[in-house]
């Protein structure tokens, strides 16, 4: 008699996933639903140029069909291919960064944090994330099984890192310091004062600089984009950067990583990132065939995407102004805003009753590890103005209606 086949338990995922959120696109499974059932949704929650009236420039398009014509289907280089590395050096040199010991591709900027994180902490150790921040950082940190620590963005200092409190989180087990440069959420952009201080720290304390500059070149008034990596060549810096946001490519996910500082301090850690790098075999292939025509060609496609956005940062932060219990900081750089809501609910579900009632779509601010005691949402003001004047009105409404 053939034995009795036992029952299968359930496959219960691994620890470490149950502190992973990732409210930006979280919210998108009710706004679908809500699709599904014929509603129109304004998406204020996502910011992918390509969704909105933003097109890639053609020259790089045309550089990597080329590529992908030529045969460049194979595995390419771990690092990179040469191309491409070659550019984005040079690109780093111009803006001022020596010492560079290590230039890599990634599969966007989000890779790149996975890995730099992945070759520098232990289980115990921890990173400074900010206050509020973009919630890839800690979901990474989360898997690593590092200890959450975070300094405040000080709102009242436009979103300018609080360098006293960023201080006074530095521990025995602290390994980094993040930096995101022009901030998202935020949308501020920091000034050279703040970077030297934080570059201080670091130098002072043996800390490694994670800076995310994905937005370096949408900076909306005319002040210029320092690299921390240039203010301090004696640093360990990694500085990310990629092709997503300003060049308007985000689905070919292309992504780099620069690692500047004394050679033989950053020797060992250089050597962990190649080692991953080498795991995972390489980063698209074809694809990096439009890093150099991006850094190196035409940029005048630049001129109209900042046109756009200042037109549009102007509408958002006019429409906070004159709108009850919503205040924001004006925002610098990159197409974000983090306007604070003066309520008593939870922004979460300021939110979702949003989508539910106006069918706008924006994120909650405790989706970004907001500081705790307040409420903000997060708005990203790609679209055009016909469409953000629609939403605002939508918002306005939904206060009216909820908050008199």
């Amino acid at each position: 008699m053939p034995g009795r086949i036992g029952h299968l338990g359930d496959v219960m995922a691994a620890l470490r996933t149950e502190g992973i959120r990732y409210a930006i696109r979280d919210l998108a499974v009710l706004a679908d639903k809500l699709t599904s059932e014929g509603r129109e949704i304004i998406p204020l929650n996502l910011g992918d140029p390509l969704q909105f009236d933003f097109r890639t420039p053609p020259h790089m398009i045309e550089a990597v069909t080329k590529a992908l014509c030529d045969g460049k289907n194979t595995y390419a280089p771990s690092l990179g291919a040469d191309e491409a590395l070659e550019a984005v050096r040079a690109e780093a040199e111009r803006n001022g960064i020596r010492n560079i010991q290590s230039v890599f591709i990634t599969a966007g900027v989000t890779e790149g944090v996975d890995i730099c994180l992945t070759a520098l902490v232990n289980p115990g150790e921890n990173v400074l994330t900010p206050c509020p921040e973009y919630p890839l950082y800690s979901a990474v940190l989360a898997k690593l099984g590092a200890q959450p620590n975070t300094y405040l963005l000080d709102e009242g200092d436009d979103w300018q890192p609080d360098l006293d409190h960023l201080r006074s989180r530095i521990f025995t087990g602290t390994r980094a310091i993040v930096l995101i440069n022009p901030n998202n959420p935020t949308g501020a952009v920091y000034s050279r004062q703040t970077l030297e201080a934080i570059a201080e720290m670091a130098r002072q304390n043996n800390l490694v600089i994670v800076s995310d500059e994905i937005y370096d070149k949408l900076i909306l008034d005319g002040m210029p984009h320092i690299p921390i990596a240039s203010l301090a060549p004696d640093v360990p810096v990694v500085t990310l950067n990629g092709l997503s946001k300003s060049y308007q490519v985000p689905g070919w996910r292309v992504g780099w990583g620069v690692v500047s500082g004394e050679a033989a301090a950053v020797k060992p850690y250089v050597e962990g990132i190649h080692k991953l790098l080498r795991a995972r075999l390489c980063s698209n292939h074809p694809q990096q065939y439009g890093v150099r025509p991006a850094l190196e060609g035409p940029q005048n496609h630049l001129v109209e995407v900042l046109r756009k956005l200042r037109a549009r940062r102007d509408l958002t932060v006019d429409w906070c102004r004159r709108t009850p219990r919503v205040s924001c900081v004006p925002p610098r750089g990159a197409f974000y805003a983090f306007p604070s809501l003066d309520i008593e609910d939870r922004d979460e579900d300021f939110v979702k009753q949003l989508l539910l009632e106006k069918h706008v779509l924006v994120v909650h601010g405790s989706g970004f590890d907001q500081a705790p005691g307040t409420r903000h949402f997060r708005i990203v003001f790609l679209p055009d103005e016909a469409t953000l004047s629609r939403a605002y009105a939508g918002i306005g409404a939904f206060l009216a209606e909820h908050y008199r």
